[in-house]
């Protein structure tokens, strides 16, 4: 018998919460196949099988919490799939008994090694922060963090110890009215759900707003689409416009594509932009790594892969890590204009909302024409950026994209 494993998920997840059994006992596996989705803070995992045989039993039910390196399956190796599970033996009544007891085994000796694991074992911190709560006797469960990955730093524990103890938490009474229906809240809903609160809590967040008139840009994607798709084998959207008029503008106003840490600024010089993709399960922001570097034909195509993945589940960690400034299109579902909230730590996020055909003032005011614009919205960290350079960013923004010949002199 083999024992299936919960492997290393990334140095900030320690645990996760299954989501699907793949495979059932009685079932082949093969070296290498998935038997089981786990879902973690940030997107989905297959878990998969070392060793071909038959899946022998889970030790684990849909829905329940395990950790990095509990035991969840049994592969029996070597053995064949059968038709059902009480026809791979003879003594398959008696095994059915054994495998229902097999669990309450090895749980009974893990209960006293749960007891006996220090406090704050299971929150995700650094080393530097875990030696701080051990010295102020701190629960590193209640200290809120604005790391995207849920860690709690040396910082958060400093901001800790100057804040008023939170409340005690509020007991709800259990619903009781058929017509309300009770959702349990996923792992990845509840660590979006944190995150959000915890950057509103900790950052001094402020939006500016401009309009952008996008004739010129839908002239240019209605006379190149055709051939573009031709030669790249994927659409020219306005992601790719948007994306490179950010980065213009991130390398005019640099501390808009940094992070605060204690009294230090990290100021990047890489662009990594982060693009909020909505998926049926929440919220994901995977990243498009050094935009910069990219032609429009590169970054349309890693967007569209990246929003696929996204709708499968199939992202990884990796394409969620190492976000610098984030780009948000609510226009998509039709909103008009929104105030987006950081995704922490970043210094900034750019939100992009619907197309709407109004009158405007052109040709220095001579005239009144109906042009396809855009409201624009800018969050950013006030402790970081003052408002003349959030608008000399949106400003920066709408420039180029009003005359996108630019792109080819200065992107």
């Amino acid at each position: 018998m083999a024992e299936v494993k919960v492997p290393e998920l990334a140095e900030s997840i320690t645990e996760g919460t299954v989501a699907n059994w793949l495979k059932q006992p009685g079932d082949a596996v093969a070296k290498g196949e998935a038997i089981v989705e786990l879902e973690t803070d940030k997107v989905n995992v297959d878990i998969i099988s070392d060793y071909d045989g038959v899946l022998k039993e889970t030790l684990a039910e849909e829905g329940d919490i395990v950790n990095v390196g509990d035991t969840i399956a049994i592969v029996e190796e070597g053995a064949t799939a059968t038709s059902s599970p009480a026809e791979s033996a003879p003594e398959a009544a008696p095994a059915k008994e054994e495998v229902a007891a097999a669990p309450a085994q090895q749980a009974a000796p893990a209960q006293p090694a749960a007891e006996s694991k220090p406090a704050n074992s299971g929150v995700i911190a650094t080393p530097a922060a875990r030696k701080l709560a051990r010295e102020k006797g701190i629960d590193l469960s209640q200290v809120s963090t604005v790391d995207p990955l849920g860690r709690v730093t040396k910082q958060d524990v400093m901001t800790f110890t100057t804040q008023k103890p939170a409340p005690a938490p509020v007991v709800t009474a259990p619903v009781e009215d058929d017509r309300v229906e009770v959702v349990k809240l996923s792992r990845r809903r509840q660590a979006i759900a944190k995150n959000l609160k915890n950057v509103q809590n900790t950052a001094a967040m402020l939006t500016t707003f401009n309009e952008v008139d996008l004739t010129a840009v839908m002239e240019l994607r209605k006379k190149r689409k055709d051939r573009f798709f031709e030669k790249h084998d994927v659409k020219l959207g306005f992601m790719s416009f948007f994306t490179k008029a950010a980065v213009a503008a991130l390398k005019e106003i640099p501390h808009l594509n940094s992070e605060l840490r204690g009294d230090e600024l990290l100021v990047k010089k890489y662009y990594n932009i982060g693009v909020a993709v909505s998926t049926d399960s929440g919220l994901v922001v995977p990243v498009v790594r050094d935009a910069d570097r990219k032609n429009f034909a590169e970054i349309e195509r890693d967007i569209a892969d990246l929003a696929k993945k996204a709708r499968d589940n199939k992202l990884s960690l990796a394409d969620m890590q190492d976000g610098t400034f984030t780009i948000t299109n609510g226009g998509v579902f039709g909103s008009l204009a929104s105030t987006p909230i950081l995704n922490g730590p970043q210094a900034g996020i750019l939100g992009m909302h619907s197309i709407q055909y109004r009158p405007v003032a052109v040709e220095n005011n001579t005239k009144i024409e109906i042009r396809p614009m855009m409201y624009i919205a800018l969050s950013y960290d006030h402790r970081i950026v003052d408002g003349k350079e959030a608008v000399t960013f949106l400003v920066r923004i709408k420039e180029l994209l009003e005359d996108p010949e630019q792109f080819l002199l200065e992107v």
